[in-house]
């Protein structure tokens, strides 16, 4: 089964927001954003941009004929700024031209007068300054501090993560359309057209009926369209409620860098302790989220980390606690993994911290405490583990002994070239962690033709799900795929969906459309079964045929459905799925959040340029826990794309604010994203075949963010070749490990020789040249 838009994506006629044709009497936008992080707004100018050719109007918060306030978990969002700007980049007013380049004209004319007030930039010292999203959160197992005397080994360390940004091909946009009755229709580059929806009736102060948000689909989202595309739908529906006329505004690249969210940057402190069998008897950890501005998503963020603030492992005694601290940055948001990452990097850290004070290899450690099934997590619910399987299959298949022994031949054989090797085994959870948005619906419309219909709330982003719920009604009707046709997302079809966000999209909207499908079909199956005195249990369809006991009949697909038709039978269906056994207690921080965990193991190969800083990713070895994947092209495709974005952000992908609260790597030209150049020279992906069963659809497990979390490995196997070159120099965790941080780790804190082995570099550089 092909990806259903491949075709028209190689065409070039896949329809995106861009694409869509525009209305006669279309207005565009431009946003004003604050030039400084944190200060009060004493005066505001629009004068000058108002008087500019084709400028129509400008809006500012006193315009809002609803709520000036966009928060989602916390309200401590506006739209637009009030008597206070909080980060770069925040939206004080809205142009709107009847050109994109009049309106851009104008915001540069706007003038502001703020005066300034302290900036915060670093989420330790929002956290000392009680600036808080919300209050901190633990997750404990056991009991840490009767655990400490019992351990042989005991680290302490701190690492931190960067940010990264999202980097859609399409940036940030929205189309507004005014409607008869008062109504309006959006079309929205988002993740969430539920959200957005909310977010527009809130500011606007109309019920959700009265506005309609459509999605054809998104060039890439990867969290940043979650809820951060509920600003730009907002500030265009605002304007086209009051001028009563389509406004349409898609953003900047730069604009788009400077005035969004991005990942959220961590710090950690950690403390790990082992016993003499390495086995990890405790682990705490207190973790620094630096959220932005407002909370945005930052709370659930927070919350994901501590998920999987242990990974693969199972430690008896678990103490995490997390921050959302305050800052005058852009708020940060979702992204690929969802807070995930941030606390896998911190615990594979501490593992690291304590594998080169011993003079072990980290793989020894890891294996070593690998959770099995059964093992209890930090917030109770239990693993059905595959873990051991991913992590020996690997070590078999891709002879991880015999890796290993070519690395230490390679770097005892040469001085300037040295080699670093790591595991990455990973354990992800697959559902929204807040109960409640594990539910989805799906409308299917099977016509008297044959042809099928399809609308649900999951949003097509690149990563395949249109063909996945394709597939589910393609097999429950065993008809081809050409019969059948997966609708745009729009709120008046499917009401109060969840974001396509959290890996659980496939599942969510592909089981409705199970329901769905198998409603349909027992409805004709039992009209066929009364026409023949027979047991239901004896109809099938297959091959767009019925079939009786085995055996293939005169009625076809096309004659069944106008069988049906005749007879009255119900031919569509609207089904509801919530994902049945999860729940949590966040009073207890205790429960099953979880539908099932995604397992895996990658090997991760670099070589390290010792004299230039620079490096390359030679291989990355992966044995994944698919489940039973019912479509390999697409999931190979999420994995490798996934490895190649976690190596991005642990190696090259640095975003710099400076101490003003300003976006530094604003553009292509200062913010590097993995290209063909430096993407792994090989990507090996094997499956892991397991019967057990879960909650997937088809028994296939998500596969949107675990993969991911394999690029952390990039990291660590980078740390490992620095030290191969520099064993005696002591150099933090912090991401990404970019060529200027690898070249001055290679000569950090180096003792006796370190004066010969610098004249020594200079000396082989210059022959080099």
């Amino acid at each position: 089964m092909k990806n259903i838009d491949a075709y028209t994506h190689v065409r070039g006629e896949s329809v995106y927001l861009d694409d869509i044709p525009l209305i006669r009497g279309t207005l565009f936008g431009a946003s004003f954003g604050s030039p400084v992080a944190h200060g009060v707004i004493s005066a505001l100018d629009t004068s000058d941009a108002e008087a500019l050719p084709g400028v129509v109007r400008i809006f500012t918060y006193k315009d809002i004929t609803g709520e000036n306030q966009i928060g989602g978990i916390v309200p401590d969002e506006p739209l637009l700024a009030g008597d206070e700007v909080h980060f770069c980049g925040m939206p004080v007013a809205f142009v709107v031209a009847d050109s994109v380049d009049a309106a851009r004209a104008a915001v540069k004319k706007i003038k502001v007068t703020i005066e300034p007030l302290p900036v915060i930039t670093d989420p330790r010292e929002a956290q000392v300054q009680g600036e808080l999203i919300i209050p901190p959160r633990t997750f404990q197992l056991g009991n840490t501090s009767d655990s400490w005397p019992q351990c042989t080994h005991v680290f302490e360390g701190r690492a931190d993560t960067n940010g990264q940004e999202h980097l859609y091909i399409e940036t940030q946009g929205a189309y507004a359309v005014p409607q008869e009755h008062n109504s309006i229709k959006i079309y929205s580059s988002t993740q969430g057209p539920t959200a957005v929806q909310r977010a527009v009736s809130r500011v606007l102060g109309l019920p959700m009926h009265l506005v309609e948000v459509e999605v054809n689909r998104l060039g890439g989202g990867f969290g940043g369209k979650e809820d951060q595309a509920n600003t730009w739908a907002a500030l265009c529906a605002l304007a086209a409620h009051h001028l009563k006329r389509p406004v349409k505004y898609s953003l900047h690249r730069m604009e788009d860098m400077a005035m969004t969210g991005k990942r959220h940057p961590y710090s950690a402190d950690f403390k790990i302790g082992l016993n003499d069998e390495l086995k990890i008897m405790a682990y705490e950890v207190t973790f620094y989220q630096n959220a932005g501005a407002a909370a945005d998503l930052s709370p659930a963020v927070l919350e994901r980390t501590l998920f999987h603030c242990t990974n693969s492992y199972f430690i008896p005694n678990v103490k995490a606690t997390a921050y959302s601290c305050r800052t005058h940055l852009p708020p940060n948001t979702a992204f690929r993994g969802f807070g995930g990452p941030q606390g896998m990097f911190m615990i594979e850290a501490a593992i690291a911290k304590a594998a080169e004070a011993l003079g072990i290899p980290a793989s020894v450690i890891q294996e070593k405490n690998l959770l099995q099934t059964g093992d209890e997590f930090p917030y109770g619910q239990k693993a059905q583990s595959e873990a051991p399987e991913c992590w020996h299959k690997a070590s078999a298949l891709y002879n991880l002994a015999q890796m290993h022994k070519e690395v230490e031949s390679f770097n005892a054989s040469g001085k300037w070239r040295k080699k670093g090797l790591a595991c990455m085994p990973i354990c992800f959870g697959i559902s929204f962690t807040k109960t409640l948005m594990n539910q989805a619906r799906s409308l299917v419309h099977v016509y008297t033709d044959g042809s099928v219909g399809i609308t649900t709330g999951a949003v097509e982003m690149g990563q395949g799900v249109n063909t996945k719920i394709l597939q589910v009604a393609a097999q429950v009707f065993s008809i081809q795929p050409g019969k059948i046709k997966i609708h745009t997302t729009n709120t008046f079809k499917i009401a109060n969906t969840s974001p396509s966000a959290a890996s659980a999209t496939a599942d969510l909207n592909g089981k409705a459309t199970l329901m769905a499908c198998n409603a349909i079909a027992g409805r004709l199956k039992k009209m066929i079964a009364e026409e023949l005195n027979t047991d239901v249990a004896a109809i099938t369809l297959k091959d767009e045929y019925v079939w009786v006991n085995g055996e293939r009949t005169d009625r076809d697909w096309k004659s069944l459905v106008m069988a049906g038709h005749i007879k009255r039978i119900g031919l569509s269906e609207h089904a509801h799925y919530a994902t049945p056994e999860i729940h949590f207690d966040a009073t207890k921080e205790k429960g099953h959040p979880f539908a099932y965990h995604v397992y895996g193991t990658a090997i991760v190969g670099v070589t390290v340029d010792c004299i230039r800083g620079t490096y390359t990713v030679d291989t990355v070895k992966v044995v994944h826990d698919f489940g039973a994947s019912m479509n390999m092209a697409v999931d190979l495709g999420q994995i490798e794309g996934g490895i190649v974005q976690g190596i991005g952000w642990m190696t090259m992908e640095e975003v710099v604010y400076d101490d003003k609260g300003k976006l530094r790597s604003n553009a292509l030209s200062t913010y590097k994203v993995p290209d063909i150049y430096s993407v792994p020279e090989e990507i090996a992906v094997d499956c892991l075949q397991t019967p057990n069963d879960n909650l997937a659809i088809f028994r296939s497990k998500a596969v949107g963010e675990p993969p991911l979390m394999y690029g952390i490995g990039a990291y660590f196997a980078l740390r490992n070749a620095v030290r191969a070159f520099n064993a005696t120099g002591e150099f933090p965790f912090s991401a990404p490990m970019t060529p200027e941080k690898v070249l001055m780790a290679l000569y950090e804190k180096q003792k006796e020789g370190a004066i010969e082995t610098h004249e020594e570099t200079i000396n082989h550089l210059a022959v080099d040249k």
